[in-house]
């Protein structure tokens, strides 16, 4: 690309800011992140200047090429770019650099015939979405670097989680489950502590909900974690955050609607309450249409690429026992609806017929079956698991409508009849090929945490979150993490 990750991502000779207070690791990020968003505008005006105009540029494009970097950098930090609450992770980061170089773009166009000095449009439009494309990489880079050090337990953020007991330890094993995100909750601020509990998932409690902001100073925690508590009013979280705001803590407060959130949320200020405004999910017109239409294309699409592959696999199965290649079984799509799911035969023919036998051995703690050693898996069937190629055949359900390519995971009937009610919410949209469970664990997860999942997913479901769940499952699969 013309920019070495050396230039771009340098290599401490020692990894003593990883493990620092907070300060000194964002600080560094931040310049890491200024560096590669220097870089990558100063390499795209120079390529645009040479595609425009090859060795002998004109002197204005070397002037404005020399300015480009700066202005490049100026619009990410006027969309919010260089914000660390929105770097390494989520989709925001990545959104705002593609604000910045659309702006920019508008920007430089509507001065260029302000002045009457039109910039070349060649020019132009390469060295932006070239800007756009090279910053996104390295900062997805930067970004897959940092995920890294947090897996290990640095570039770690302090928490102190305020609520009840089983709402913080609710938080406390999500973010020890996704590091990732940069939390660590160190000590615990009880709501209603009757019990005078200790700790809670390993964590101290030091205090109530009094005691906040006096914990935030004795711990030096970079975040205060608010988790919905009828006894933490607005009084009290107001002062909160005035005492938070001296020490620069930041402040996260949970909603009620713990599964609810991004665009569905707004606040909207009614006679003097400041409310948040709850929109009802996108479950039905023209987006389920385009999630139709991109599903039953992609599928298509698939089929034709990947019919070698399984057509392989089909007489790999066939040629090691003489059984059916293909394992066709009843599963619960939308509504209730019954349809039957195709999957490559991964176990013994007469798996079912033998499933008493290992009904007991359930690794499970739901309604869902899964055990770690099944013995009725084939030898070739372990190997299709690992790397999810027994799901191939589904892309006929989704071809046929009776699948998505992103959605719960597709239930037996029997696991239907003991769903709770609430649990019953995964069936108002198709299951899918994949999903949020596919990317958080797959078998991994506890039946309460994969419900959680799909009920997110339900309640959150946009096109962009689709693509992005694809995207990591790709990840996830090449890993075989969490598949058996």
């Amino acid at each position: 690309m013309g920019v070495s990750d050396s230039a771009v991502v340098s290599t401490d000779s020692h990894a003593d800011w990883l493990t620092g207070p907070s300060e000194a690791w964002t600080r560094i990020y931040l310049k890491r992140v200024a560096v590669a968003d220097f870089s990558v505008a100063a390499v795209a005006a120079v390529a645009a200047v040479a595609l425009r105009f090859g060795a002998e540029p004109s002197p204005k494009y070397i002037v404005i090429s020399l300015f480009l970097p700066l202005l490049w950098m100026i619009a990410v930090r006027v969309v919010g770019g260089y914000e660390m609450r929105f770097l390494g992770t989520g989709s925001d980061e990545f959104r705002k650099v593609i604000n910045a170089g659309v702006s920019l773009t508008a920007v430089l166009a509507l001065t260029s015939y302000a002045l009457n000095n039109e910039l070349s449009r060649a020019y132009l439009f390469f060295s932006m979405p070239a800007t756009i494309t090279l910053d996104l990489l390295f900062r997805f880079r930067l970004r897959k670097r940092l995920h890294r050090s947090r897996r290990s337990g640095m570039c770690m953020s302090t928490v102190v989680a305020v609520g009840y007991e089983s709402a913080v330890a609710e938080l406390i094993r999500e973010l020890r489950r996704e590091p990732h995100h940069g939390l660590q909750v160190v000590a615990a601020c009880l709501a209603g502590n009757t019990t005078f509990a200790t700790e809670v998932a390993g964590v101290p409690v030091v205090g109530d909900l009094d005691d906040a902001a006096s914990v935030v100073r004795r711990w030096g925690a970079a975040t205060v974690a608010v988790l919905p508590s009828p006894e933490m009013d607005g009084v009290m979280l107001r002062t909160l955050a005035w005492e938070l705001e001296k020490t620069g803590t930041d402040l996260y407060v949970a909603p009620a609607l713990l599964d609810v959130a991004g665009p569905r949320t707004t606040v909207r200020p009614t006679a003097g309450l400041t409310l948040l405004h709850v929109d009802h999910p996108q479950l039905s017109g023209p987006r389920q249409v385009l999630k139709d239409l991109f599903d039953r294309t992609a599928s298509a699409i698939a089929l034709i690429l990947l019919c070698p592959v399984m057509l392989a696999i089909a007489a790999a199965i066939r040629l090691s026992d003489g059984g059916p290649a293909i394992f066709i079984q009843t599963r619960v799509g939308k509504g209730g609806k019954l349809f039957k799911i195709c999957k490559f035969r991964t176990m013994v023919v007469d798996a079912e017929a033998r499933f008493a036998e290992v009904r007991a051995q359930n690794d499970n703690d739901g309604a869902k079956f899964k055990m770690r050693k099944d013995p009725r898996i084939t030898r070739i069937g372990g190997t299709l698991r690992k790397l999810s190629l027994d799901e191939l055949p589904q892309l006929f359900n989704v071809l046929l409508g009776d699948m998505s390519l992103v959605g719960p995971r597709p239930p037996l009937p029997d696991e239907v009849t003991q769903y709770a009610a609430h649990v019953r919410r995964r069936l108002v949209v198709k299951p899918g090929l994949t999903g949020l469970w596919q990317v958080s664990g797959r078998s991994n997860l506890s039946w309460d945490e994969s419900v959680r999942l799909d009920l997110r997913y339900v309640e959150n479901w946009s096109f962009a979150l689709d693509l992005q769940i694809l995207w990591k499952t790709f990840s996830v699969v090449f890993k075989s993490s969490g598949a058996y």
